[in-house]
């Protein structure tokens, strides 16, 4: 699948914001962002850094001609002529009010808006929206974008059903495995299994059953290889052996009454409990910083990728399918030589091909309605 971005913007530049500049960029999307930190060009660029490296990995070959970057000086100017836009400002309403009131006034109507949010509901923040709120979804990734595939796609209330299927279409473009939320909840999907897990080992390091990497350990040598290939119901309906599923829900199912977990109560999050995560933890992997981690981190995933990638005899499994594909598109993509077009040229062939998917989706469901 080729990209329909013609041009791209992102509006906020820290971890989620830079990763989806990274991840545009190395797909050859030229990128316009703003961000009022004064530091916003430097963080960007260590993303960046990191972003072509694992992406160098991934490619032996050689990268596509990556796309343009330009720092706006305001919203305005960064989303003028995007027909994509990405908002990853902090976790506060008010701010992303104020944010979305601005990307809607200036964006172009046919521009797809997507938000990063992990965890507020796309209907409480369209109100902000008074000119195109049905353009708006929520499209929630994990850290790092550029390379983890998935992302979430929530719509709200005043969302068109055809924004969310060419948002679909956007963000598989760009090698993403997008997942469209059912029904529209706080947190989504991602997180609230997120959120279960850390409620609990909160619990556990307070109560002193195990450390902070006690903890990580029991995950990433144990059930963590086995979530990364076939998530959650996968590994239990092999878990059930031969009867399955049923087996195992059988099996397994009166544990559910049993005094195991502590999800419905939370520990006080208070200065001690604080210190003494923070302590170990620091105990853990106070000896690289966060740049070596972030390292380690992408190195490992593209090995756990490509190494699925090979699986299914070599279609891929899991996420190694999505790699499979996306490295594919990514190297017709770099192999490509295109001429030197001349400015009419590129002006008319950016002529917003998200209007051309946003009418084309149109056609198909008003055709399902029909049928």
């Amino acid at each position: 699948m080729t990209t329909i971005i013609a041009k791209a913007a992102a509006v906020g530049g820290g971890v989620i914001g830079a990763g989806w500049v990274a991840r545009l960029l190395l797909n050859g999307i030229d990128v316009a962002i703003f961000d009022p930190d004064p530091e916003a060009r430097r963080k960007v660029g260590e993303v960046m850094k990191g972003a072509r490296r694992a992406y160098k990995q991934m490619l032996p070959g050689g990268l596509p001609k990556e796309g343009r970057l330009t720092f706006a000086r305001t919203i305005a100017e960064a989303v003028a002529d995007a027909d994509f836009i990405q908002e990853s400002v902090p976790e506060r309403l008010d701010l992303k009010h104020k944010v979305l009131a601005e990307i809607d006034m200036h964006a172009p109507a046919n521009a797809i808006i997507g938000s990063s949010t992990s965890g507020i509901k796309p209907t409480d923040m369209q109100v902000a929206m008074k000119k195109h709120p049905e353009r708006l979804v929520v499209g929630h990734p994990f850290n790092p974008v550029y390379l983890l595939p998935i992302v979430e796609i929530v719509g709200g209330e005043q969302t068109f059903p055809e924004a969310i299927e060419v948002a679909k279409e956007i963000y598989a473009s760009i090698g993403m495995k997008p997942v469209v939320i059912r029904k529209e909840i706080e947190a989504f999907v991602g997180d609230r299994l997120l959120e279960a897990a850390w409620r609990e080992a909160l619990w556990l390091i307070k109560d002193g059953i195990c450390s902070v990497e006690e903890l990580d350990d029991i995950m990433r040598y144990g059930f963590g290889l086995r979530w990364a290939q076939m998530g959650m119901f996968q590994v239990y309906r092999v878990a059930g052996g031969e009867a399955g599923m049923r087996h195992f829900m059988a099996q397994f199912g009166p544990c559910l009454k049993w005094p195991w977990t502590k999800l419905m109560d939370v520990p006080e999050f208070n200065d001690e409990l604080v210190d003494l995560i923070a302590s170990q933890s620091d105990d853990q992997s106070g000896k690289w910083s966060i740049r070596e981690l972030e390292k380690i981190r992408d190195d490992n995933l593209v090995a756990i990728m490509e190494a699925l990638s090979k699986q299914n005899k070599g279609k891929g499994w899991g996420a190694g399918a999505i790699h499979k594909a996306y490295t594919k598109q990514l190297g017709d993509l770099a192999s490509k030589k295109k001429p030197a077009a001349s400015k009419a040229a590129v002006k008319a062939k950016a002529a917003k091909p998200v209007k051309k998917a946003v009418a084309k989706t149109k056609k198909k469901v008003a055709a399902k309605k029909k049928g």
